[in-house]
């Protein structure tokens, strides 16, 4: 017998190839939905086809039925009869974009979460854009608009909000981005528990730091019915995300005191010199006094709007009702208590 012969056996190291394969992560979509009948099927099976060809990606659809008064629950219902992959988060009532937002981001599991809407506008390709800027290390992924095919309107409302937010904020807002982008597990989990109600959920998301970064694409136009966000909607979607980063309206009306009071000084200076010099014509000052009455008032109205709107958020927070109900989670077990 040779020495070796007598050499005690090694196990083989193993090959990389014969490695346990490595865990595929899992992506959460959370897809708001309201109104949408004539463009959830289309949306899905889009969705699915660009899925199809990222087999290195486990992933799971949470749809948020957000209060819909059309047929929408029943083609939802159907695709998580189809698709195991479907989970199907019934609201009671409408209770608006960001809050659906927030319920999916509470049921997601996945590794990584997606937040799009249903409408074909964002198209499903570029989340797998969005997937592969994550991959290689960014935690939150903004999917900011290149060209968008809205009315010369809109365009031009967007790009004058996003820029007056930037610069009345300390946060910084990626500009001419929506709620299209990606989180990743440990941001998700943290924005989770951010439960203001009146939420902007892209302001908030941007201050959170982490490592961020931007993919650019060419927004589409909307496969089937009307926009979700009129010109109100947009309104007060806007007003949320004044108040909800910015104080700068309060201090433009201590601004806007300083002046009306340097005016009304002006106003006295002038009917002081009327009265004193040209007695004879101090009737025509009836003219000024109410162009002076009247700009005061006016003043005083806007202020208290805007003293309004932050005494309204400061309710609506004591309030402390949950953000939202949910009548039926359809797809998979149910996670909570059905409200939040």
């Amino acid at each position: 017998m040779t020495q070796q012969d007598i050499r005690p056996s090694v196990p083989a190291q193993l090959s990389p190839a014969a490695k346990a394969p490595e865990r595929r992560p899992l992506i959460s979509y959370v897809l708001p939905v309201y109104n949408e009948q004539d463009g959830i099927a289309a949306f899905h099976a889009e969705l699915t086809a660009a899925l199809a060809g990222r087999p290195d990606l486990d992933v799971e659809l949470v749809y948020v039925n957000d209060g819909s008064a059309d047929g929408s629950l029943a083609i939802l219902q159907g695709l998580a009869e189809r698709d195991d992959r479907v989970r199907v988060v019934d609201f009671a009532r409408n209770f608006g974009h960001q809050i659906a937002i927030t319920a999916g981001l509470d049921l997601a599991r996945g590794d990584a979460v997606i937040v799009m809407d249903t409408d074909l506008q964002d198209p499903p390709r570029v989340s797998l854009e969005l997937v592969d800027a994550w991959r290689e290390g960014a935690e939150i992924v903004h999917a900011r608009r290149r060209s968008r095919q809205d009315t010369p309107f809109k365009r031009a409302t967007a790009h004058l909000f996003y820029r007056l937010l930037r610069s009345w904020t300390d946060v910084d807002i990626p500009v001419d981005t929506g709620d299209f982008r990606l989180l990743d597990r440990r941001v998700a989990d943290e924005l989770c528990r951010y439960r203001e109600r009146s939420r902007f959920v892209r302001g908030i998301v941007a201050s959170m730091g982490y490592r961020q970064k931007e993919i650019s694409f060419d927004r589409d136009e909307r496969f089937a019915g009307e926009t979700k966000y009129p010109l109100s909607k947009m309104a007060r979607l806007a007003i949320d995300g004044v108040t909800s980063f910015s104080t700068t309206p309060l201090k433009l009306i201590t601004r806007l005191g300083f002046v009306v009071l340097t005016l009304s000084l002006l106003g006295i200076l002038y009917a002081l010199a009327m009265k004193f010099f040209r007695p004879e014509i101090t009737v025509s000052g009836w003219t000024m006094l109410m162009v002076v009455v009247l700009f005061l008032g006016g003043t005083q109205m806007l202020s208290l709007g805007v003293l309004g709107s932050y005494i309204g958020r400061i309710y609506s927070e004591a309030q402390g009702r949950p953000l939202y109900l949910v009548r039926e989670v359809i797809g998979a077990e149910k996670d909570g208590d059905g409200d939040r």
